[in-house]
């Protein structure tokens, strides 16, 4: 593949909801392009895209894919990304990257919540967009009402540049509203003739309506246009690349990816309206002191670039996929981590097309590429020339919602654990672990319940580690209500030297949070000062072994007062026995009780759910503190839930709200459990002690 400047490049990242055909689109425009020769199938496994094992299994886009290839003089770097919110991690990933993003709506389905995750991740860039309506062979396909609903959500920016030529089994074709010429036919073996006669009214109707969002960007065209002068062909394309660029046209195009039908005509529009790394300002960034850098799209500026995805591979060591911003990296060269503050060595350079990797010696700015065995960059680090540094934006990924924990099957299972984690956690910044130290449970946490059950999959696929999952335990505690003294006796005689400790307490609860205090109030030598530590030593043993269920006891004053010892008997170990015994029969008459995580809760939601949103919390035993709207129809539900009942919200909440709800969490507080739900934990939990 050659080199291209950076006016030749085309980076667009092919987003939308699960299932509209984003991937059948990349083969089809692949194809089409001549960069592959055979059209693959996503229900056989055999696109380019959906190479990894787990995506052909479940027929579904796992990781963000780059998928080059060249039209017209012009290199268009495709990225196709999932469409299953579990993934949306590399969406925003490629997006990050992109110029354009192109996003696919089903013209069956319509919006649905992968285009609105799609359009505000773009917002929030401020890259292009344009829609491309896809399944038009379809039953019930109807591309006027999508039309009408993206306008409806995204405004009068919304603009076809297409129209379909017939629908569903008698879709053919697309009508181009720019030349005003019908291309019908397959991939590039297309037919270009005249508009159905069927088709002028609608065509002169939209063709006005280009016309207008041409000229509204363009103060020379605007006049033109309202003093009703009729706009040249290169007018409307220079307003329209304005506007789109801008943020102000957003094009719509149709087709269907499955016929490779609109596919040709799609990749002549790209090439020929959607930006090039040269048509936007300069990349901005700081220098390691902090002030304000940028970088021009040029081949003569220092290098540049950002890590969007890595890839663990046990054969081939990491894989770093990075967009270059300014300037040439050459093989075989080094490469600065001005993130980190470390340089790299940088071997081959690869241009990716699925899992082939294309050698090439060099890479240009504005174009994308992968490097193999960096050791210290991972998603989000700028690489740059190390005279010339710049430290661009990192990536924020969303932070993950859903745990399970898991533990290794067999010895060999656990030593190679630790290793393979951190590996995922290199390859997927929204995947995340730790060990609980409270539960003692390994915790794995992702985006959703099948972002984990992928990589549970990924562990035993790639490194070859077999573990089991279960729900994570809730870190329960016991404290006590009521004061309470008791004595701790320890005395054994067993022939030969024997053991005495004797110690009495008092226990008095604390206030919430205030954790472990211990008093010593011997006087006159009732217990040598050499065996007072044991005591306390003793108690908080105690105290870790739990009351009720065998939870850590916390919130606690332990007085000592007196005590008696011997001369002979008597042992740190005896009086560390007796902190044990009279803290256990001080707690049973203190009034001990069970208590649970308090979790602050944050949910965002569209205002439509809001009522089921409330009602389900407070099923969960919420308390519903305040809502408040945050823009865009949503509102923000703060509340206070037990974690107890939170352990599975990623998914009850995505039910809820169809996929359109976000929530934080954090702990706030442990309080009190009911009576009659601290009961069921008391009995399960002893019986759990039994089956050990």
């Amino acid at each position: 593949m050659k080199a291209y400047k950076a006016d030749k490049i085309r980076n667009i990242a092919l987003a939308g909801h699960g299932g509209c055909g984003k991937t059948s689109l990349a083969e089809a425009l692949l194809f089409t392009s001549g960069a592959i020769d055979r059209l693959g199938k996503v229900d056989e496994g055999t696109t380019t895209s959906d190479y990894d094992p787990d995506e052909i299994k479940r027929k579904i886009s796992i990781n963000a894919t780059l998928i080059p290839c060249e039209w017209k003089d012009t290199k268009v770097n495709l990225i196709d990304t999932p469409g299953y919110a579990d993934f949306v991690g590399d969406v925003k990933g490629s997006l990050r990257v992109s110029e354009t993003a192109l996003i696919v709506v089903c013209a069956v389905s319509g919006i649905e919540v992968g285009v609105e995750t799609a359009w505000e991740f773009a917002e929030e860039y401020g890259i292009s967009k344009a829609f491309f309506i896809n399944k038009m062979e379809r039953e019930n396909a109807d591309f006027y009402a999508v039309l009408e609903a993206l306008r409806a959500k995204y405004g009068s920016r919304v603009v076809p540049l297409q129209l379909p030529i017939g629908s569903q089994e008698t879709f053919k074709g697309i009508v181009d509203l720019l030349e005003m010429k019908a291309i019908t036919g397959e991939g590039n073996q297309v037919t270009v003739g005249e508009v159905p006669a069927d088709m002028n009214e609608a065509v002169g109707r939209y063709r006005d309506a280009l016309a207008e969002a041409a000229a509204e960007n363009d103060d020379e065209l605007l006049m033109k246009y309202l003093e009703g002068e009729p706009l040249s062909g290169e007018e409307i394309v220079t307003g329209l690349s304005a506007g789109i660029r801008q943020g102000k046209v957003v094009p719509v195009f149709c087709g269907s990816a499955l016929k490779n039908i609109g596919t040709a005509a799609l990749l002549d529009s790209l090439v020929n309206f959607v930006p090039s790394p040269a048509d936007v300002p300069p990349a901005k960034g700081k220098n390691p002191s902090g002030g304000d850098e940028e970088r021009k799209p040029l081949d003569t500026e220092p290098f540049s670039s950002l890590v969007f995805k890595t890839l663990a591979d046990p054969y081939v060591g990491k894989l770093t996929y990075f967009r270059v911003y300014s300037g040439v990296l050459r093989s075989d060269s080094h490469a600065f981590n001005s993130t980190k503050g470390v340089e790299e060595r940088i071997g081959q350079i690869y241009f990716l097309r699925g899992k082939n990797q294309i050698a090439t010696s060099e890479v240009h700015a504005g174009d994308i590429a992968a490097v193999a065995k960096l050791s210290e960059t991972g998603t989000g680090d700028t690489l740059c020339d190390k005279n010339k540094p710049i430290i661009y934006p990192t990536i924020e990924f969303p932070e993950p919602v859903f745990s399970v924990a898991i533990r290794a099957k067999t010895k060999s299972d656990e030593d190679k654990l630790g290793p393979a984690l951190a590996k995922l956690v290199d390859e997927d910044p929204t995947f995340k672990y730790h060990r609980d130290q409270e539960t003692g449970q390994t915790l794995i946490s992702g985006l959703g319940e099948a972002h984990v059950e992928i990589t549970v999959d990924r562990l035993k696929r790639k490194f070859g580690v077999e573990v089991e999952t279960e729900a994570p335990k809730v870190p329960y505690r016991e404290t006590i209500q009521v004061a309470a003294k008791a004595q701790g006796k320890h005395k054994k005689q067993t022939g030969g030297r024997g053991q005495y400790g004797d110690a009495w307490i008092e226990i008095q609860p604390l206030e919430r949070g205030q954790g472990f205090e211990f008093v010593d109030r011997i006087v006159g030598g009732a217990i040598p000062r050499q065996y007072i530590p044991a005591v306390e030593k003793g108690i908080r043993e105690a105290m870790e072994r739990g009351i009720l269920a065998g939870y850590p006891v916390v919130d606690v004053r332990a007085i000592l007062y007196d005590g008696s010892f011997h001369t002979v008997d008597s042992s740190e170990m005896a009086f560390k026995m007796a902190g044990i015994l009279a803290f256990q029969n001080a707690a049973e008459k203190a009034s001990p009780v069970l208590l649970e995580p308090i979790l602050s809760v944050e949910v965002i939601i569209p205002e439509e759910y809001m009522g089921d949103v409330i009602g389900d919390l407070n099923g969960k035993r919420g308390r519903i503190l305040g809502m408040e709207p945050v823009g865009g129809g949503r509102q923000k539900v703060r509340a206070l839930v037990p974690q107890a009942e939170m352990l599975r919200y990623a998914i009850d909440l995505r039910s809820i709200a169809r996929g359109r709800g976000t929530f934080t969490t954090q702990l706030s507080h442990y309080e009190e459990v009911p009576a009659h739900i601290a009961q069921q934990i008391i009995e399960s939990r002893k019986k759990e002690k039994q089956e050990e």
